[in-house]
């Protein structure tokens, strides 16, 4: 039990960036986390963080030995979770973030859903574009949409995300179509803005290549919807997600270009911090979102109106 302890409290100064932080969190005092650690450095001999007043840095070991720790301590909360969940109410405070477009789309109305599955949970949702720190800031769970970078928090695949080009009927008959990506230079295109974090661009396969491409217009925004708006109004090209389209689509509204040149799929991932223990409200919730997004039937027809 005190072997665990000091992995558990290890990984909790990490997560939290300090001893007095990860205390906190724990309802611990500072100086019991720092025995904890101490002992363990000492039982392993190797120094596993560098300590200042202001920050705390992981040593080479550490690092390694981190990633080590994270895997053991999901599994074994893997292992408690899938015991007790059928025998388990879910209960307690839930807080979910997502991206503003793709939560209310898709996350909110899963929450109504599961709230009435799980009557003694509480959730907030909280729906923007800006990186959030789950640890730091105290959220259970993160939806994010797109290539997940190298991290320290546990990551759940739950479906794909397709990007494409669409634009307005009227667009097109006043306009034309594009043949290649190359050709785009010669339309309209509704890019993010430079402050959004579409950084590399609109991606093709071109041949057997990813090609990244940065398209210009007369217009441009920092906001997603709008340049959704703005392709529908016939304004130019946009490159937007299935999820985002797939209505106006179906409907015949914006119709999608380029669909032969569409690079491989990114993914919709469910994140969460790594936790000695996941609560069981979070397991279940992150069960019920891979469940739906799982299934094709949950991406066709409005997204309000589904019965989920």
């Amino acid at each position: 039990m005190d072997k665990l302890k000091q992995l558990e409290s290890f990984v909790a100064i990490v997560a939290r960036g300090s001893l007095t932080a990860a205390a906190k969190a724990d309802g611990l005092a500072p100086a019991i986390m720092g025995r904890r650690l101490d002992a363990l450095e000492e039982r392993l001999g190797v120094k596993l963080l560098v300590r200042t007043t202001r920050r705390i840095t992981l040593t080479h070991e550490g690092s390694a030995f981190l990633e080590d720790c994270q895997r053991l301590l999901a599994d074994l909360a893997n292992a408690e979770a899938s015991v007790s969940a059928g025998g388990v109410k879910a209960s307690g405070h839930l807080r979910v973030t997502a991206p503003a477009g793709f939560g209310r789309r898709h996350v909110a109305p899963l929450v109504a859903k599961f709230r009435e599955q799980h009557a003694d949970v509480t959730i907030s949702l909280n729906l923007g574009d800006r990186m959030i720190d789950l640890a730091g800031e105290g959220f259970d769970c993160a939806v994010r949409v797109g290539d997940m970078p190298d991290s320290s928090l546990v990551s759940v695949r739950m479906a794909d995300n397709r990007r494409l080009c669409v634009a307005a009927p009227d667009y097109i008959a006043r306009h034309g179509r594009p043949g290649h990506p190359s050709e785009l230079a010669r339309f309209d295109c509704l890019a993010l803005s430079s402050e959004a974090s579409q950084t590399r661009g609109w991606a093709f396969t071109v041949g057997c290549e990813l090609q990244h491409l940065k398209p210009h217009g007369p217009l441009d925004c920092s906001d997603g919807q709008v340049l959704h708006d703005w392709c529908l109004a016939g304004y130019g090209i946009a490159w937007r997600s299935t999820w985002e389209v797939q209505d106006e689509i179906a409907a015949g509204t914006l119709v999608p270009l380029l669909e032969e040149f569409s690079a491989p799929p990114n993914g919709i991932y469910a994140v969460f911090p790594q936790a000695r223990h996941l609560p069981i409200r979070v397991r279940l919730w992150i069960d019920f979102l891979k469940h739906h997004y799982g299934q094709p039937s949950f991406w066709a027809g409005p997204s309000l109106d589904k019965k989920v």
